[in-house]
């Protein structure tokens, strides 16, 4: 078997990486993505990375592409990116034109809870739902060391679920999303609301603020055992494993893990909350594994 090529499409740069079939690093680059530059310069910039990393032999087909984002199933566009200028082109096909490959689109979640599952915290359980919980709430579900998408590929949008009837409004259209109270954007929306300050949620925590406010902190860790107990009570996965920026938050393992166990729907709680172990590599890592695990 080949080589696999997996790039990472992300908000500031572009992360490509090759593999082998022990999942060893053959050659890794990563450039800026420029997204101001619009479409057309992005999608040479991708071109020209895998051109480059192809150049070592022997890859196989198909090439992974890890992007935030959602992801029409049906015509390979993307949805709701954090890089506008994606939205709506058709990246997937321009890109086969272009490399002579097929190519596989996921979101960084799915790549996300791919690769932990595999290769990180969680690679010695079955069922694996992995949380990305930074800007937004994303989630992707791993069963078997395999995908699970469901035939609306919507699988893990746990972000979406109603947290609170008729509370705040989301961008999806509806409203109590929990994307709505327990994503960064949603903290440190509502931590400003409260002191008139912008401040970063990791910093809140890590500094210890939130004690002039132990309400932001309670809802925080009430909002995220609630979600999390509503996962669990449906899907019961062996291990949830945590990604994003707001994973680094320790009070997630210990204080959230109580919340988690005071809201399911059973008196024994087992399930491990896991803090990822490849960072922000897990990415590339998804998009190279893509063409073996789908």
């Amino acid at each position: 078997m080949g080589n696999k090529l997996g790039i990472d499409l992300g908000g500031t740069k572009i992360e490509a990486i090759i593999i082998n079939d022990a999942f060893q690093v053959i050659e890794r680059k990563r450039v800026a993505t420029n997204r101001d530059e619009g479409y057309d310069a992005i999608l040479k910039r991708i071109v020209d990375l895998a051109h480059e990393l192809m150049k070592t032999g022997n890859v196989e087909g198909p090439i992974g592409i890890c992007t935030p984002g959602a992801i029409d199933f049906k015509t390979g566009t993307l949805k709701n990116s954090n890089t506008v200028c994606l939205i709506d082109k058709p990246l997937r096909s321009d890109l086969e034109v272009a490399l002579c490959l097929p190519i596989l689109m996921e979101n960084d979640a799915n790549c996300f809870a791919l690769a932990e599952a595999i290769l990180g915290a969680a690679k010695d359980y079955r069922l694996v739902f992995g949380v990305v919980l930074g800007t937004g709430c994303g989630g992707g579900v791993v069963i078997n060391k395999n995908i699970h998408r469901g035939p609306n590929h919507i699988s893990g949008e746990w972000g979406h679920h109603v947290l609170y009837p008729n509370g705040r409004d989301c961008y999806c259209g509806n409203r109590g999303c929990t994307e709505s109270y327990i994503s960064g954007t949603a903290l440190e929306k509502e931590w400003k609301e409260l002191t008139n300050e912008f401040k970063c949620v990791t910093d809140i925590i890590d500094n210890e603020d939130y004690l002039k406010h132990p309400e932001w902190k309670e809802n925080f860790i009430n909002n995220f055992g609630a979600a999390m107990a509503n996962v669990i009570d449906i899907l019961d996965p062996d291990a949830i494993v945590l990604g994003g920026g707001l994973s680094k938050i320790d009070l997630l393992y210990s204080e959230g893990s109580d919340a988690i166990a005071k809201a399911i729907f059973s008196r024994n709680f087992v399930t491990p909350i896991l803090k990822n172990k490849l960072g922000d590599s897990a990415g590339v890592f998804g998009a190279a594994m893509l063409g073996d695990h789908i």
